[in-house]
């Protein structure tokens, strides 16, 4: 079921989008699952719980922090992950510099741009994402770059409401990807989820999250 449910997205997305199969709370065996009919990329929401799976899966897999990052967890994450969504913060984008340059690798991010009309979200205004990315800071950071921008859109069924966010972050998007800076090379937009990821591909998403649609609703 999970096999044929991935091949149906796939299909949905026609490869205007990348799908990251949210994989927090699941049990390795689902993952695996999820290997086995295709998935490559993996979303997880904690630290702990990606760093617990990801010797368990092959090493192909792509691992997606997409959830809250505190600046002191970033150094279990650094040796592997392939992209952190939620990068809200100079302070923290200064650790993942300092985390990746031990690994001597370069880690690619997101910024996360608050969008929703709700108090619980994560993200950063669009005018302090701008303010980060024209930082002088930004020169001294080798070991990231910033490849996007992330949103959570409102829990909501309003689909206009909906539609009206994401169109709002893909111009906030296209506005900043005009920065000219070595570490900025804007190709992704992170945003849809389960329930909107195809308003999300319709307005321009290169990468849904989709969890509850794959493995059902969370334990």
């Amino acid at each position: 079921m999970i096999a044929d449910t991935i091949r149906q997205i796939e299909r949905e997305l026609q490869g205007k989008a990348k799908l990251i199969a949210v994989t927090k709370t699941k049990p390795v065996e689902l993952l695996r699952e999820a290997y086995d009919a295709g998935a490559r990329r993996f979303g997880e929401n904690k630290v702990q719980e990606m760093v617990d799976k990801q010797p368990q899966l092959p090493a192909d897999v792509q691992w997606h922090l997409i959830g809250h990052l505190q600046s002191n967890k970033v150094k279990y994450i650094a040796p592997f992950v392939a992209l952190i969504h939620s990068v809200d913060s100079l302070k923290l984008l200064q650790e993942i510099n300092k985390q990746a340059a031990k690994q001597n690798r370069i880690i690619d991010c997101l910024l996360q741009i608050y969008i929703a009309d709700e108090e619980t979200k994560f993200g950063l205004a669009p005018e302090e994402a701008e303010v980060l990315l024209q930082a002088s800071e930004l020169n001294t950071l080798q070991n990231v770059r910033l490849v996007g921008l992330m949103g959570l859109a409102t829990n909501t069924d309003d689909e206009a409401q909906i539609r009206q966010e994401f169109r709002g972050l893909k111009q906030l998007y296209d506005r900043l990807a005009q920065i000219q800076h070595p570490i900025v090379h804007f190709h992704e937009l992170s945003m849809g989820m389960s329930g909107d990821y195809r308003i999300a591909v319709e307005e321009g998403s290169t990468l849904v999250r989709v969890g509850s649609a794959i493995f059902g609703a969370r334990a």
